[in-house]
């Protein structure tokens, strides 16, 4: 695996600091690319705590992008309360990537606040071809931030896997299974027996979610079913 960094013009004057993952051997899919938007930047969030996923997707052979938003570390602009200015940094990064990195596909991951940012930029960019949630926060309390962005991502058409633990301090088992019956599309869910909402952030999850995103993944090559339907995993995890 071998990374290195570049600044992407963002479409509204942002420069957005990126880090680029490769394969260093066999490329599990050349046309694919998986970027990576990371935790709520107002609490300390930034691309560096997605490193772990980036190399273990890389090392997967898959092409990973993370990036700072707005605001964050060598990225210019001011963050937002609500995450929708953000939305636009996650789509610049995905356009840029498409141009100039010869993939015309992408996955998209979201890892807390990062997924419902990650959510709205779903069907704002055409070559995004699925999306992944580690710890959407669905729960009341956040959905003051964050309410506005449901609605995309549970419309979109696109395929779709949620992951969160089951004792997520943000979101519920019955709230995350409420908010999907109505989702469209192919809707997968993966809980993680026992594991916090912080636990899932944590570097001892990477490979787990590496695993799960890999697995995702391939099944993107396939047509996606037209009735859709939840699949729903429950994991034990032992640390829990």
């Amino acid at each position: 695996m071998s990374s290195e960094s570049v600044t992407v013009a963002g479409i509204d004057g942002a420069n957005l600091r990126a880090r680029i993952f490769r394969p260093r051997d066999e490329i599990k899919d050349e046309n694919l690319g998986i970027v990576l938007v990371h935790p709520y930047s107002v609490l300390g969030g930034c691309q560096a705590l997605l490193r772990g996923m980036a190399t273990g997707l890389a090392n997967a052979g898959y092409l990973a992008v993370t990036f700072d938003t707005r605001g964050v570390g060598r990225s210019t602009g001011s963050k937002s309360l609500t995450g929708f200015a953000e939305v636009k940094d996650v789509i610049s990064v995905c356009k840029w990537v498409c141009e100039n990195l010869s993939v015309n596909r992408i996955l998209l991951v979201g890892s807390s606040a990062g997924a419902p940012i990650a959510g709205s930029a779903v069907d704002q960019v055409e070559q995004v071809v699925g999306y992944v949630s580690i710890g959407y926060p669905f729960g009341m309390m956040a959905s003051i931030l964050f309410g506005r962005h449901h609605k995309a991502i549970l419309q979109s058409p696109k395929p779709k896997l949620f992951i969160m633990g089951t004792r997520d301090g943000f979101t519920s088992v019955k709230q995350l299974q409420n908010k999907l019956s109505s989702a469209s599309g192919r809707v997968e869910t993966h809980l993680i027996e026992g594991a916090s909402h912080f636990q899932m952030e944590g570097p001892d999850f990477d490979a787990q979610m590496v695993e799960l995103i890999v697995k995702f993944a391939g099944t993107l090559e396939c047509k996606p079913s037209s009735l859709g339907g939840v699949k729903q995993d429950k994991e034990h995890n032992a640390s829990g």
